[in-house]
């Protein structure tokens, strides 16, 4: 059997640091929400018991890709003698904090536990998901919610889907590194999904991504001249919501015409544009009515 999905990013539309556990950890508030700009995978059984995941990724052991770990996690766990020949088409930025690697594992996870008939609940797969990773599971749960914890406990909410301009600058940004800046604000506030509505919410790593990149700090400055810059995740890519597509490419433009007066060049930078969605493009199509 064969079949192509889609692994969609996602976009924190605020992320507050609400503390710090006694596991190390930090707890987390941010709000999740899905836009249609997509990496793919084409995932082939196989009758051996062989998991191939092809083409490799530069700088990545096979046995650390996470397209490779969810599928023989998810072998490992149900006991299947099934394989799988899974090819990833890859679109989105690595390490930008639109969660390119959680979205390709939680896509092998649902689209695997379909083809192998594995017959694991939404629940479960979750719960599977979060061994490779906290944001393995709202990719998994393919809805726009509001999290907590270390983004693992969730809850549903229905938003605007506006259209996104998303700019990659050419830097990666370690989430580990800066969750130990000590300049890191550890103590926001938890706020109310109204409270968002009404303008309230921030992402705590803005200021610290600011002071350790300056080419994150001037795509910043750049952005809010065109509407109100956000990082998403822990960045490196930085978010403007737009009424509608053509507002969205209009901004595009007026911002690649400033670039050069910010000290930016086209090599420091690419622009996508998306529309948000509160269901994921995961369960479009073949995996409709796995959700």
């Amino acid at each position: 059997m064969s079949l192509s999905v889609l692994s969609p990013a996602k976009l924190n539309l605020f992320l507050h640091i609400t503390g710090r556990r006694d596991d190390g950890y930090h707890n987390l508030q941010t709000l999740f929400q899905f836009i249609d700009l997509c990496d793919t995978l084409h995932i082939d059984t196989k009758t051996t018991t062989e998991i191939e995941v092809v083409p490799a990724i530069p700088g990545i052991e096979p046995q650390h890709n996470l397209v490779y770990r969810a599928a023989t996690l998810l072998k490992e766990h149900t006991g299947t003698p099934h394989g799988a020949h899974i090819r990833l088409e890859k679109h989105l930025p690595m390490g930008g904090g639109l969660g390119g690697g959680s979205s390709n594992a939680a896509s092998t996870l649902v689209a695997l536990n379909h083809l192998w008939q594995t017959g694991l609940s939404r629940t479960q797969l979750c719960q599977l998901g979060l061994h490779l990773g906290a944001d393995v599971p709202i990719f998994v749960h393919g809805h726009a919610a509001l999290a907590v914890g270390v983004g693992e406990r969730f809850e549903d909410v229905t938003i605007a889907e506006p259209w996104y301009l998303i700019a990659a600058p050419n830097c990666h940004a370690s989430t580990a590194e800066l969750f130990q800046e000590k300049q890191l604000t550890r103590n926001s506030k938890v706020i109310r999904i109204r409270d968002f509505l009404n303008g309230v919410g921030h992402n705590d790593f803005e200021p610290v991504l600011r002071r350790r990149f300056p080419l994150i700090d001037r795509c910043l400055t750049l952005m809010n001249s065109e509407g109100q810059a956000k990082v998403t995740g822990s960045g490196a890519c930085l978010f403007i919501s737009c009424k509608d597509q053509v507002d969205a490419e209009t901004k595009r433009h007026r911002l690649t015409l400033k670039m050069s007066d910010f000290g930016i060049t086209n090599q420091d930078l690419k622009w996508h544009t998306a529309k948000g969605c509160n269901l994921s493009p995961l369960y479009f199509g073949a995996l409709a009515n796995q959700r």
